[in-house]
């Protein structure tokens, strides 16, 4: 039989305990989630669309940042146990989706899917968890 005896048993018990109370109280980590998200969509428009979107034919400009009320309306909440970036622009969903729009719906708006994120976004979230919980027992 193996015997391993610990010597700082206490400290990894504060550790531990230490961990579960920021597992249950979780709002700080999902604030970081929110911001990393805010700013993956934000870089959309900065970028025109990851991956590109598709121009305007009938004027010169950058889709959807030309007067950037869409773009400055991008804002994020958060709570114990939700990260959410959203827009409340009654137009974003025509842009976002793509369809129909104008009088008589005669014009057709492609779709510019503004409110995504990147592989690398998602790596990112994946981080600020990481870092999260390595700063619980740093």
């Amino acid at each position: 039989m193996i015997e391993i005896e610990v010597s700082n048993s206490e400290q990894i018990q504060q550790v531990l305990t230490d961990i579960a109370k920021h597992i249950e109280q979780r709002s700080e980590l999902m604030k970081r989630i929110a911001g990393t998200m805010e700013a993956a969509v934000l870089t959309n428009f900065d970028e025109g669309g990851r991956p590109a979107w598709l121009g305007i034919k009938y004027r010169k400009g950058k889709p959807l940042v030309d007067t950037e009320n869409l773009m400055g309306s991008i804002h994020s909440k958060y709570n114990n146990d939700l990260s959410v970036v959203g827009t409340n622009v009654a137009y974003a969903a025509i842009h976002h989706f793509g369809g129909k729009a104008g009088r008589g719906k005669n014009t057709e708006i492609p779709a510019r899917p503004f409110l995504v994120l990147t592989a690398d976004d998602e790596e990112d979230i994946l981080q600020d968890a990481q870092d999260y919980f390595r700063s619980l027992v740093g």
